[in-house]
């Protein structure tokens, strides 16, 4: 299992777009035979703050993930939006529930 924890940073005038984009991605993400988990987070206190949570049984899962449809007309759609680059942070599982 593999677990990575983007930080993604949006311009204000934006947000809602990328919500919608956003929301878009995951329905289709989490349709992958590798997904485990696709989680999208807003932070409450910083609303331009989002966190996405990937979650899947391999690397090679998580690599095809970045390879369909949905995720490059993601990518490609939400680029300008970005308040600054997004940054993906892989994480070791020790513990699930």
């Amino acid at each position: 299992m593999t677990v990575t924890i983007v930080h993604i940073y949006v311009k204000t005038e934006h947000r809602d777009e990328f919500i919608l984009a956003t929301v878009e991605n995951h329905n289709n993400s989490v349709r992958e035979p590798g997904n485990l988990r696709f989680d999208v987070l807003q932070n409450e206190k910083e609303p331009d703050h989002f966190i996405l949570y990937e979650a899947y049984r391999s690397e090679e899962d998580a690599a095809k993930h970045k390879e369909t449809e949905h995720y490059l007309k993601w990518k490609e759609t939400v680029a300008g939006w970005m308040a600054k680059p997004r940054e993906g942070i892989k994480h070791r599982v020790i513990s699930l529930q």
